[in-house]
């Protein structure tokens, strides 16, 4: 998935260990997949972020990926419509946030089409060596 959207290799034993983390610690994110069958054909985590201006959190939607042969399927919408529908029902959840690459604009398309839209701010990060 990063190779695709934006063209970075990870090192897979860290990524390993990051998974391993997230389901050691659930409060560190939470896996959800779709399948057709038994097949996976589609994922996406989420993480958390608390914000006291709201006293809540807000759920972050990461590491989107659909199969590319089932893409346009409704495979997101309906891991989409699951993971709203349980922010909805959660105390201390204040709403859905994601963020996406400026050029994939049919990710924002998507994403638009299922009542997103644009949160008003820019990303900053430095990142720190290891």
């Amino acid at each position: 998935m990063a190779w695709e959207t934006e063209r970075k290799r990870l090192d897979p034993a860290v990524v390993g260990r990051g998974i391993q983390a997230a389901l050691d610690e659930p409060r560190r994110g939470r896996y959800f997949v779709a399948c057709e069958g038994d097949i996976p054909v589609g994922t996406l985590m989420l993480t958390y972020e608390w914000s006291d201006w709201r006293c809540a959190d807000w759920w972050w939607i990461q590491s989107v990926y659909v199969d590319p042969g089932h893409r346009r399927r409704g495979v997101y919408r309906a891991l989409y419509a699951h993971v709203q529908a349980q922010a909805r029902a959660a105390e201390g959840a204040c709403g859905l946030r994601l963020y996406v690459e400026k050029e994939n604009i049919a990710a924002q398309a998507t994403y638009a089409a299922l009542g997103m839209g644009d949160a008003g701010y820019l990303m900053f990060e430095q990142p720190l060596p290891r």
